[in-house]
C-alpha cells in the first residue's frame, strides 16, 4: 500500500515536471515569435523609411538639376515699381507679376478664397511664388495643388477668377501659364523661383502678415 501512494507521488511529481517543462518550451516559442516578429517588422520600417528617404532625396536632386535649366514657357517682366500705396491698383499682366502694392503682405498658404491682389504682389516681392487656379479648376487638381503648396513654405495658393490660363504659376517679375495642375513645369518653376534671385526683398519674411 505504501509503495503505492509512493509510486503515485513519483508518477505525479513526474506529470507535473513534464507539463512545467513544457509550458516553458511554449513560452519560450511564444516570446521567440513575438520579439522575432517585432524585431523582422522594425528592420522592414528602418529599411522602408531609408528607401523613402533616398528616393526623396534623388527626386529633389534631379528637381533642383531640372530647375537650373531654362523653363519652357516662363515670362519676364522688368522694371516694375515697388512703391507702398493703399489706393486702388490696376496692373498690366493677369495675375500682377509685381509692380505697387498693399503696404501689408499676405502671408504664404493655402488659401480656398480669392485673396487681397495688392497684399500678394507684396508677397511676390518678399519671394513667394503665387500659384493661381481658376475657381472651376477640377477638386482633384485642385488637390494636387494644395499637396505641393505644403511643400514650399513661400508659396501661395489661391483660386482667381477670369485667369489666361486653369493655372498661373507668378513670381516677381516671372510667370508662367498652365493647362493642368500635373504640369511637370510647375515644381520647377517653385523649386527656382521660391525665394529666388528675382527677389526684390530676399530673405523677407513670408508669414506674420495679413490672412487676407
Amino acid at each position: 500500500m505504501a509503495d503505492a501512494r509512493k509510486q503515485q507521488k513519483i508518477e505525479r511529481k513526474e506529470i507535473l515536471v513534464a507539463m512545467m517543462a513544457k509550458q516553458h518550451q511554449e513560452d519560450h516559442r511564444s516570446k521567440f515569435w513575438i520579439y522575432g516578429t517585432g524585431t523582422v517588422l522594425l528592420l522592414a520600417l528602418i529599411v522602408t523609411v531609408t528607401y523613402v528617404i533616398m528616393v526623396d532625396q534623388k527626386n529633389k536632386t534631379r528637381l533642383v538639376a531640372a530647375a537650373s535649366k531654362p523653363i519652357n514657357g516662363v515670362q519676364s517682366f522688368a522694371k516694375m515699381s515697388r512703391y507702398h500705396t493703399s489706393s486702388r491698383l490696376v496692373y498690366l499682366q493677369n495675375p500682377p507679376t509685381g509692380g505697387d502694392h498693399a503696404p501689408q503682405f499676405i502671408n504664404c498658404g493655402i488659401y480656398t478664397n480669392p485673396v487681397n491682389t495688392g497684399e500678394a504682389v507684396h508677397s511676390l516681392e518678399h519671394g513667394a511664388v503665387w500659384v493661381t487656379y481658376r475657381p472651376d479648376l477640377p477638386q482633384q487638381q485642385i488637390d494636387a495643388l494644395a499637396q505641393e503648396a505644403a511643400s514650399f513654405r513661400y508659396e501661395l495658393l489661391s483660386p482667381y477668377p477670369g485667369l489666361p490660363s486653369p493655372v498661373v504659376a507668378t513670381a516677381w517679375g516671372k510667370q508662367l501659364k498652365m493647362e493642368s495642375a500635373t504640369d511637370q513645369r510647375l515644381p520647377m518653376f517653385l523649386q527656382r523661383y521660391s525665394q529666388g534671385p528675382q527677389t526684390p526683398e530676399h530673405g523677407a519674411l513670408c508669414s506674420g502678415g495679413s490672412r487676407s
